[in-house]
C-alpha cells in the first residue's frame, strides 16, 4: 500500500480492524455515509487534518498512508500515539447491541445483534473497565430504576466484571429468564438482594446466588435531555 492511494489504505485498515464505515463516520462527528462516500465516491477529495489524525491513531496505521505528510507518519502503536499530541483522539468503538434490559417487569433478551458502535475515550475505559472486548452498550427499558436509570437510556456494560468479582452495585442480570438491570446488594449469608431504585417497584430479598445470572456491571449511563 502506498501513500498515493489513501482511500484504499483506509479501506484496508478498516477491514483489517473489523470496523465499519458508519461507526467511524459517527466517531468523526459526521453523517453515517461520510467515510463510505470518501472511499467509494471520492467525496470529499481529502480528509480533514484532524479527521485523518484521528483515524490513523484509532486504526494504528501511519498517517502518511491516509494522505498525511511523511514527517508525521509515525509507526507507533495506537496507545503510544495517543500518549503524545494525538491523545485526544484515542478512542474505542464499543458495540451497541439491539437488545434492551428491562428496568420494569422484565423482558426476554432478543438476538444480540450489533446495531452500531459508540466511541468512548480509551484512557478512561482502560481505567474503569476490565477489557475493551468485554464491553457493550444496551438500552434500558422501563422505569423501575428511576431516578438513576430511565427508559431509553444507554448503559455501558462490562461483562468481564460479573459473577467472579460480584459486589454491591448496578448490574445487568438474568433472573427467571428475563434480562434486567437492577441494583444488587450482597448479604452476609451469601444471598443477594435485587433492588429497584424506584420505590413503587418491588425488591427481591435474599435471592439465592445461583438463581441470578450476572451479565455484567453497569459502568456508565447516557441519556437524551
Amino acid at each position: 500500500m502506498t501513500d498515493s492511494d489513501p482511500r484504499a489504505a483506509l479501506d484496508a485498515a478498516i477491514r483489517a480492524r473489523g470496523e465499519d464505515y458508519a461507526s467511524l463516520s459517527r466517531m468523526l462527528g459526521r453523517n453515517s455515509a461520510y467515510i463510505q462516500q470518501y472511499i467509494k465516491r471520492g467525496t470529499p477529495r481529502r480528509l480533514g487534518e484532524e479527521e485523518r489524525r484521528k483515524l490513523a491513531a484509532y486504526l494504528g496505521v501511519p498517517e502518511a498512508e491516509l494522505g498525511g505528510p511523511p514527517d508525521r507518519s509515525a509507526t507507533a502503536a495506537p496507545a503510544e500515539q495517543a500518549a503524545g499530541a494525538d491523545a485526544q483522539f484515542d478512542v474505542i468503538l464499543v458495540p451497541r447491541l439491539a437488545i434492551g434490559a428491562s428496568a420494569g417487569p422484565g423482558a426476554i433478551a432478543g438476538e444480540e445483534r450489533i446495531r452500531d458502535r459508540m466511541p468512548f475515550p480509551a484512557p478512561w475505559l482502560r481505567q474503569v473497565g476490565s477489557s475493551p472486548a468485554a464491553l457493550s452498550v444496551i438500552r434500558v427499558e422501563g422505569d423501575s430504576m428511576l431516578p438513576t436509570l430511565g427508559h431509553g437510556d444507554d448503559i455501558l456494560v462490562d461483562a468481564g466484571d460479573a459473577a467472579g468479582r460480584l459486589r454491591d452495585g448496578i448490574y445487568v442480570l438474568r433472573l427467571d429468564e428475563a434480562l434486567q438491570v437492577k441494583r444488587l446488594a450482597l448479604r452476609p449469608d451469601g444471598g443477594i438482594d435485587v433492588l429497584s431504585d424506584n420505590r413503587h417497584y418491588r425488591d427481591w430479598l435474599g435471592i439465592a446466588a445461583d438463581r441470578v445470572g450476572i451479565v455484567g456491571r453497569v459502568l456508565w449511563v447516557g441519556r437524551r435531555l
